[in-house]
């Protein structure tokens, strides 16, 4: 009987359903308010409105707690959390009883400082973007008409199917290179790089995607080792980064030839939609039909008009003939005419000829007539007439001054009528 009742059960037996109340009730009374201080991790938030993420000590250590904030509390926040941001909480400890986990209710959040793991990811950025890793000046352009795509991600990712299915849908025409690579973990840095360089070993892609899906900044750390990104920046094949959610930086995306806001977005922008493509090509192909068919319109009627003229010699060597009898006909007036007018302008010169020979005349008969009145009276001889004598010397000189005579010199006098002779008696000087 002893050894019967010591393997009784005791009194009160528990369900899980009313242990894991009996816990939350007693979380509740001891940790009814209270504020914890660390690193935020994974956070999203729901189309709901209520926001999920966990809580991560904030010196490097394991210990987390999973958190949630329910959209009236997320409405109130003056911020925008993101991963790796330290923070402080205030809230209450429950427990989600449908799974038995512990989780911390927040009520309110404020910045408390960037982080330990965000503070690697700034002091790495700024360290790169001085390498010049970032330039923008050094991203190439993508092709526009890709043959094969390269994609470098987990094979059992969901961001893989993501960008099979986008490829598939919008470009079924191109071919699909996968490099197989760890995209978390410890191992994951080593494994991209590998992938990226046997991609540019290989040459065989005209663009490769880099891509995984979100998760929170540790996840997504490979993707800000240094390793990554002057692997992606030393690449020969254009790199299209796509990491995470629209919200998710990394030093790959900012180190990437062009980033995506998601693995979706970079298969969209490296495949062009084939549907448009075809819509393009349609376009095209009418326009030039179109203008074919003017071109050739238009060579036709010139080939018409052409053949009317010709298909009628006899019509156009007649025009010509009746062209020329005109001009014949009209040739003997016109001559007549020109010789006429010739004939007028010969008659005009000629009279205006004997004008001009007549005034010529007349003008040179008064110029005469002018220098014989002058040279008249200029002559000595017309001074005589009036009385006067010309009285030269025994040698001839004209006497104009008493010292060319002396007494009984014998002159010559030269009268109007005559000559006669004279001999100087005493002479007087003035």
């Amino acid at each position: 009987m002893t050894e019967l009742r010591a393997n009784v059960l005791p009194a009160v037996v528990w369900s899980v359903a009313s242990l894991l109340v009996a816990v939350g009730d007693a979380l509740a009374a001891r940790f009814a308010a209270c504020t914890v201080r660390g690193e935020l991790s994974g956070f999203t938030r729901a189309a709901s409105g209520h926001c999920y993420f966990t809580l991560k000590d904030a010196d490097g250590g394991s210990a987390s707690v999973r958190c949630v904030m329910f959209r009236r509390a997320s409405t109130l926040l003056d911020f925008d959390p993101r991963d790796g941001q330290l923070v402080e909480l205030r809230g209450r400890v429950a427990l989600y009883e449908p799974r038995g986990e512990l989780q911390l209710i927040a009520e309110a959040m404020r910045p408390a400082g960037a982080g330990a793991l965000y503070e690697q990811f700034l002091r790495l950025k700024e360290k790169l973007t001085a390498a010049g890793l970032f330039e923008a000046h050094r991203k190439r352009a993508l092709p526009v008409f890709p043959r094969t795509v390269g994609i470098v991600t987990s094979p059992a990712a969901a961001a893989l199917h993501d960008v099979l299915s986008c490829l598939a849908r919008r470009a079924p025409h191109v071919r699909i290179v996968i490099y197989p690579s760890v995209v978390q973990g410890g191992d994951a840095s080593d494994s991209l790089v590998r992938a990226l360089a046997m991609a540019g070993r290989r040459m065989e892609v005209d663009v490769l995607i880099v891509c995984r899906g979100g998760g929170s900044l540790e996840d997504l750390w490979a993707f800000n080792d240094e390793r990554v990104v002057r692997a992606i920046v030393a690449s020969p094949l254009p790199v299209v980064c796509g990491v995470g959610h629209e919200t998710d930086v990394t030093l790959a995306d900012l180190a990437a030839d062009l980033r995506a806001p998601t693995p979706t977005g970079a298969a969209e922008l490296v495949a062009p939609l084939r549907d448009e493509l075809v819509n393009q090509i349609s376009t095209h192909a009418s326009r030039l039909k179109r203008a074919l068919v003017h071109r050739m319109n238009t060579a036709q009627q010139k080939i018409d008009r052409l053949a009317a003229s010709l298909a009628r010699p006899a019509e156009r060597v007649s025009r010509e003939h009746l062209r020329l009898s005109h001009i014949a006909r009209q040739l003997p007036r016109c001559a007549a005419a020109a010789l006429g007018e010739q004939r007028e302008g010969l008659r005009r010169s000629a009279r205006a000829l004997r004008h001009g020979a007549a005034m010529l005349h007349a003008r040179m008969n008064h110029r005469e007539q002018q220098l014989a009145t002058r040279l008249r009276a200029l002559d000595p001889m017309q001074v005589v007439a009036r009385g006067y004598a010309l009285v030269h010397t025994g040698a001839g000189e004209l006497v104009v001054e008493p010292a060319q005579i002396i007494e009984g010199d014998d002159l010559r006098l030269t009268l109007a009528r005559g000559e006669a002779t004279a001999r100087i008696g005493p002479v007087r000087r003035k």
